[in-house]
């Protein structure tokens, strides 16, 4: 073996032996690092600088404040407000409350940007309350869990930020556009599967509002719904950058919480900022071990071998572009989102868009969703395991239910996948053409 083949057998099985044992994924990738800098006679300080350099940057700023704003609002009375605006638009259909779970979710998702917020915030009402409507328990865990997964690509979303970067800068306002009809397009797949099995089952109708009661109920969300409306208009529109949109509308969400609904008192602040540190603390110590990680995968030049080994197995599009799906979400069920991100994005890159092509944003779009969808699959599914604590029923059970809906979603991926226009319909027309 030469040095670089005996290095990245010990990167690459280092990793996988101490993701086998559960060690966290930030120690594994620092230990996984250090051992192999190690073993290539690499000066330590070589991947300290590595670390430093990987959360140095500008636009990874905006993460705090994503996380944050998303924090004051899921505590602050926003997804009540938005089970309400969703009820009035869509509750009267045939399984009204699966419908408004979904529609609540998209909107929630334009807020928050995560998942796992969207099924803690909507599910702790939602789930409770299509039990007591006469909806089966597995089925309100499974349709609040994968209309979550709505909440990493419909903008903005803290996933997409590390995604460019991963991506060596990739354009974060054409990100943030390109999820824009992929997000819908999963919520309205959601909401007819939805239809589908309520109709089967007989689940009830909603009442009907007032005229009166419509207006305020819809007045009271439209103040929450600004948020994403600031952070998503300031970027495309060139006034603010995604940190300083982020941090205008962490300000907005501080106001509007605090002084405008005031449903919880000042002194809750001081969790919401402990809450949101917690958050952060992983979020970047996984950015700085996963930029250590990624240096070291292209120090042994594993991205040209993983682009030069999937080449030779085939080279049609459509069946790399299928292995690669495949690939990402097996993955997806083992490990969580964001070091998957910056794990696999300078490994499948050069294939994606390097060989077959394909827009780094559509690329973009097409990882997250898979991902995303990861979540909400055992066995370590974070948003599947939060809808099932909620829901007090078993993984297995609430899985099996969410059979239909897993074929909805990989529908919506295939399409993401061999339909570009569906990502980059909206960036161009916003922004122009690259």
């Amino acid at each position: 073996m030469t040095g670089h083949n005996s290095g990245s057998t010990l990167l690459l099985g280092l990793f996988a032996i101490l993701l086998i044992l559960r060690v966290p994924i930030t120690f594994t990738l620092a230990i996984s690092s250090i051992v192999t800098a190690f073993y290539l006679d690499i000066p330590l300080l070589a991947i300290v600088q590595r670390m430093v350099q990987g959360v140095n940057s500008f636009s990874l700023l905006a993460i705090p404040f994503f996380i944050l704003a998303g924090e004051i609002m899921s505590q602050g009375g926003i997804s009540r407000r938005l089970i309400e605006f969703s009820n009035v638009l869509i509750g009267r259909v045939r399984g009204g409350l699966a419908q408004v779970n979904v529609l609540a979710s998209m909107f929630f998702g334009g807020i928050s940007g995560s998942a796992v917020a969207d099924v803690s915030s909507i599910g702790t009402m939602m789930i409770p309350m299509m039990k007591k409507k006469g909806y089966d328990a597995d089925f309100s865990v499974g349709i609040t869990v994968t209309s979550a997964c709505q909440g990493v690509i419909i903008p903005p979303s803290h996933n997409m930020i590390i995604y460019a970067m991963a991506a060596g800068g990739v354009s974060v306002g054409r990100l943030f556009l390109g999820g824009v009809v992929p997000g819908i397009i999963l919520g309205v797949a959601l909401m007819v599967i939805s239809f589908i099995i309520a109709t089967i089952r007989k689940y009830p109708k909603e009442q009907k509002y007032s005229l009166k009661d419509a207006i305020k109920i819809i007045k009271d969300a439209l103040l929450g719904l600004l948020t994403a409306v600031i952070i998503i208009g300031g970027v495309i529109s060139g006034v603010f950058t995604a940190t300083e949109s982020a941090a205008v509308a962490c300000l907005y969400a501080f106001i509007i919480t605090f002084f405008v609904y005031r449903e919880i008192p000042m002194r809750r602040f001081i969790g919401i900022l402990y809450s949101s540190l917690k958050t952060l603390a992983m979020v970047m110590s996984l950015i700085a071990a996963a930029s250590a990680f990624g240096w070291l995968l292209a120090y042994l030049r594993i991205p040209a071998a993983a682009t030069k080994a999937l080449l030779t197995i085939t080279d049609n599009r459509i069946l790399l572009l299928l292995m690669i799906n495949l690939l990402l979400i097996g993955l997806g069920t083992i490990m969580d989102m964001a070091p998957l991100i910056l794990i696999t994005t300078p490994i499948l890159y050069p294939v994606v868009v390097g060989s077959l092509g394909m827009s780094p944003i559509q690329f973009g779009v097409m990882l997250i969703l898979n991902l995303g969808i990861g979540l909400t699959t055992p066995p370590v599914g974070s948003a599947l395991f939060v809808g099932c604590a909620i829901g007090k029923i078993s993984i297995e059970k609430a899985t099996k239910a969410m059979l239909p809906l897993y074929i909805m979603m990989i529908i919506v991926l295939l399409l993401v996948t061999f339909v570009p226009q569906l990502v980059m319909f909206v960036p161009d027309l916003v922004m122009g053409k690259m």
